[in-house]
C-alpha cells in the first residue's frame, strides 16, 4: 500500500488558551519527535520512552514523528519501537499529520479532514538540529501554544557551543579554553594553531556525533574535515587532563531544582555514540549508558556543582529539563562546564527518579512549567498602537509622488 492510501488523513488544530487543569478532562499531549538531524533514532527512543510513560488518565497522547525528509505523520503505528525498523512499511501505516487544519490551506496536500484533535501542550522530543535548535520552539510561539522545555533564545543557544560557551565565560562560569573555526576559513587555507591534545567537535550537533580527540596535526585535519561535513562553525576546544565527567540535570522555570550528579562510564577517551546508545539495552536511549548514581565525590563538591548548574540553566534561559555535563579535577575540587543539553537524551528521568520524581511525575512537572512559562509570556505586550502607516504618503520613504 503507497505512503497514506486508504488512510484517513488527520489535521491536528491547535487551542492557545486553554487552562492546565487536568480535574475536567484529559489534556491532549502532542509529542513532536523524529525530524532531520543526526540524532533522529536518539529522539524516537526519547519520545516512546514519554508516550509509554505518560499518565494516560491524564494525558490523551498524539505522536507526532517527523520523518528524515521533513515530512510529518501521525498515527497509533508510531507507538511501537519495532515499527521503526522498516521506516517505509511504518509510513505506510500512518496518516499525515500537520499542526494546522489544512482547511485554511486550500493547497494542502491533505484532500479531506474527517476529524481533528484539538493540541492544549507539545512536548518537543526532537534532539539537534530542526528542533531542539530553536526551530521548533519558534513555530509553537508564532502558533500560540504552550510547549515544554527552553524557548527560542535558550534552545539555540544551548545547541550552539561556541555561543554558550562565549556567555558562560562573561559570567564568570569556567568553561575549557576552545577556539571557533569556519568552515570556509579551513577550506581556504587549511591552517590553525592548536595545542595538544585536543578535542575536535560540530558546533551545533550532539551525541558525540563527529567528536574527535586529536594528538597531532594529521588527525586534526582529519577530526574538522569530519566536524565540516556536520556544521558550517567548528569549535576546537582544549582537552582536560585528569578529569572525569559529571552529569546534572535541572528541573524549573521560575524556581529551580537540581538532581543528584552522575558519572558516565565511558570505554575511551570519549564518551562516544555507543556508549550512549548501544550498550545495554538498545531501547532505552540514556538511560542504558553504564552510570554511576549518585557519582562517587566529595558531597561539598556535589553542592558545587549543583550550584552552578543552575546558573548555567538561569544564565542561558533554559526553562523544564536541562542537564549540564561536567568535567571535574576531584584532587584540585575545579569544574568546568562541558555544555547544556536543553533536551537530555530520555529527559534525564534515570536522575530524577533518584530525586523524587518518578517518570510520569516527571512528565506532569514539565506539562505543569510549560502551562506556567506560557502564561507568564501573556504578560508581555507584544504590539504597540501607532499612526505611522496612516501619515505615510505612496513613496517608499513616505513622501508623496
Amino acid at each position: 500500500m503507497a505512503e497514506g492510501e486508504g488512510i484517513e488523513n488527520h489535521a491536528v488544530t491547535l487551542q492557545p488558551q486553554i487552562k492546565y487543569n487536568m480535574e475536567n478532562r484529559r489534556i491532549n499531549l502532542a509529542v513532536v519527535f523524529g525530524s532531520r538531524s543526526v540524532e533522529h533514532e536518539v529522539s524516537v527512543v526519547t519520545a516512546l520512552q514519554i508516550l509509554e510513560n505518560a499518565d494516560k488518565e491524564k494525558y490523551n497522547l498524539i505522536p507526532l514523528y517527523i520523518d528524515k525528509l521533513g515530512k510529518w505523520h501521525t498515527g497509533q503505528a508510531l507507538l511501537d519501537i519495532q515499527n521503526y525498523k522498516d521506516p517505509q512499511e511504518l509510513l505506510a501505516k500512518v496518516a499525515e499529520g500537520y499542526l494546522y487544519d489544512s482547511k485554511i490551506n486550500t493547497n494542502s496536500p491533505v484532500p479531506f479532514v474527517k476529524t481533528s484533535e484539538k493540541i492544549d501542550v507539545v512536548f518537543p522530543a526532537v534532539h539537534g538540529t530542526f528542533g531542539e535548535d530553536g526551530t521548533i520552539q519558534g513555530l509553537l510561539e508564532m502558533s500560540g501554544i504552550p510547549y515544554v522545555g527552553a524557548g527560542v533564545t535558550g534552545s539555540a543557544v544551548g545547541m550552539d557551543k561556541v555561543l554558550q560557551k562565549d556567555i558562560l565565560r562573561q559570567n564568570g562560569i569556567p568553561v575549557p579554553d576552545y577556539q571557533l573555526l569556519l568552515r570556509e576559513d579551513w577550506e581556504k587555507t587549511r591552517k590553525i594553531k592548536v595545542k595538544f591534545p585536543a578535542v575536535v567537535k560540530p558546533a551545533n550537533l550532539g551525541s558525540s556525533v563527529a567528536v574527535t580527540k586529536v594528538r597531532n596535526q594529521k588527525e586534526l585535519e582529519m577530526a574538522i574535515d569530519l566536524a565540516a561535513q556536520f556544521d558550517r562553525r567548528i569549535i576546537i576546544e582544549e582537552c582536560l587532563e585528569n578529569v572525569i565527567e559529571i552529569n546534572c540535570s535541572v528541573l524549573g522555570y521560575k524556581t529551580l531544582e537540581a538532581s543528584v550528579c552522575e558519572q558516565p562510564v565511558k570505554s575511551t577517551d570519549l564518551l562516544s555514540y555507543e556508549d550512549k546508545y548501544l550498550k545495554g539495552s538498545k531501547t532505552k536511549g540514556m538511560a542504558s549508558l553504564s552510570r554511576l548514581i549518585p557519582a562517587p565525590i566529595p558531597t561539598a563538591l556535589t553542592k558545587k556543582i549543583q550550584e552552578t548548574a543552575k546558573k548555567v540553566f538561569r544564565i542561558l534561559d533554559a526553562s523544564g529539563v536541562a542537564r549540564i555535563d561536567f568535567f571535574v579535577d576531584v584532587k584540585k575540587n575545579k569544574i568546568w562546564v562541558c555544555e547544556i543539553n536543553t533536551l537530555p537524551g530520555s529527559i534525564s528521568f534515570y536522575l530524577w527518579e533518584k530525586s523524587g520524581y518518578p517518570f510520569p511525575k516527571l512528565v506532569d512537572k514539565l506539562v505543569e512549567l510549560a502551562y506556567e512559562r506560557f502564561n507568564d509570556r501573556k504578560k508581555t505586550q507584544y504590539s504597540f498602537s501607532s499612526n505611522l502607516l496612516q501619515t505615510l504618503g505612496k513613496g517608499a520613504k513616505g513622501t508623496k509622488n
